[in-house]
């Protein structure tokens, strides 16, 4: 459970959210029915000074337009630019607003996994602070969900605004996923969904560190369904997933649901293996009924480096896997809070 440490001025320290029990188990507790939202709204937020204001703009139209309570909590994961302010003015002005700061930039997935764990209402919805998600499908989402589907998930007919090699890496990055993974994960699919309140309590007892959202969320099984979309250009800004952190994600990801990486590896160095050896008998069976005295050693070579590149290649499989047996072990917490001023003030946080 979250521990804020008060020094002896009164004021809060860091929030620190363990991996095991990230949150209090009844973010509800001492809030009358009456008053818990019925939705929450948790959106990622880094550098997103520019959009913000649009964005709080549209949710909000969006979910007064439903009729139901809500909430809608920003996670701040660690900006740099003024967007630490602008959410704390929202959540100063707006009692439905709550604002949640990281110390420092944990990632997009941890940011993701803090709001359900502070998330209150009876379905949560996960939304993206970039706009390229239209809220205007919320609407959409919770009809399904009224009809009995505990995941609705927003499938991508187009991406417009992306580039070519955007688009190509992503379609090969969903359908690599389905090839690899043990688990049925949508494809075409991003964070945008709504999970039901059971789905988001099962999801706080996963405690594994590398988090894929959309994965785990498939893992728990329940009733799901997609509603379809067209996704937008950025509205303003600069994405923030570059190449480097997508290819994280799909190493988190494949890791985190299969092990055919592994067994891949078995199947190439038992092949190789044969061949090598195969090759050896040929090598042995031409040198003793030839008169050639040519050397293979060049054939040798090549062999030798293909082999070995492979081998290399078997060991970077395995680091991957010990790295993540690693990272679990040392049970650091998945995410800091740094409280804001309006954190102390229950009609806020």
């Amino acid at each position: 459970m979250p521990l804020h440490h008060p020094d002896r001025s009164g004021k809060k320290g860091v929030s620190f959210a363990m991996s095991t029990e990230r949150a209090p188990q009844e973010p509800t507790r001492g809030m009358p029915p009456s008053m818990r939202p019925r939705f929450s709204l948790v959106v990622p937020i880094f550098n997103e000074e520019e959009v913000l204001p649009t964005t709080y703009a549209r949710v909000k139209r969006v979910m007064e337009n439903t009729g139901e309570r809500f909430e809608v909590i920003f996670v701040d994961d660690g900006s740099r630019d003024g967007s630490r302010q602008l959410l704390d003015e929202l959540s100063h002005n707006d009692r439905q607003v709550r604002a949640l700061h990281f110390s420092r930039n944990f990632g997009h997935q941890t940011a993701i996994t803090a709001g359900l764990d502070y998330a209150r209402g009876e379905a949560i919805i996960v939304l993206d602070g970039d706009l390229q998600d239209p809220p205007e499908l919320i609407p959409d989402m919770i009809e399904r969900w009224r009809e009995g589907f505990d995941v609705v998930y927003a499938k991508r007919t187009a991406r417009q605004g992306e580039s070519l090699f955007k688009r190509w890496s992503a379609a090969l990055f969903y359908r690599l996923l389905r090839f690899l993974t043990d688990v049925d994960i949508p494809m075409d699919t991003g964070d945008f969904r709504l999970i039901d309140r059971k789905v988001s309590d099962t999801l706080k007892t996963l405690t594994e560190r590398s988090r894929f959202i959309r994965g785990l969320v498939a893992w728990t099984g329940f009733r799901q369904t997609a509603v379809e979309y067209v996704r937008e250009p950025r509205l303003m800004g600069q994405p923030k997933y570059s190449l480097g952190k997508m290819l994280r994600l799909g190493v988190d990801a494949i890791t985190a649901f299969s092990d055919k990486p592994l067994r891949l590896a078995l199947y190439v160095g038992s092949g190789l293996a044969l061949i090598s050896l195969l090759g050896l008998v040929v090598l042995l069976v031409v040198a003793a009924t030839t008169a050639s005295t040519a050397s293979p050693a060049w054939i040798l070579s090549l062999a030798l480096a293909f082999i070995n590149s492979v081998a290399l290649l078997t060991l970077g499989i395995l680091g991957q896997y010990v790295a993540r047996i690693h990272d679990e072990v040392r049970h650091r917490p998945l995410y800091i809070l740094d409280p804001s001023p309006t954190d102390g003030d229950d009609d806020h946080a």
